[in-house]
């Protein structure tokens, strides 16, 4: 059975989403100077992203693969 990991209720940080797909926090920034990985948005000079607009694009990237 395959382990379902609940996203957190508050922001992610670009750590945060990193972990979260196990990939190095480098490549969460290349995917927003690309505009390629889930919509984020700033928080003063903090970046963040919302736990739905992850869900949301990591379904899409299900999607594609499919």
């Amino acid at each position: 059975m395959v382990s379902v990991r609940r996203l957190p209720e508050r922001y992610l940080t670009p750590v945060d989403l990193a972990e979260l797909l196990g990939i190095p926090v480098e490549t969460v920034y290349q995917w927003r100077r690309k505009h390629t990985g889930p919509r984020g948005f700033r928080v003063g000079r903090h970046l963040r992203f919302d736990p739905e607009d992850v869900r949301a694009w990591v379904a899409s990237r299900m999607e594609e693969a499919a």
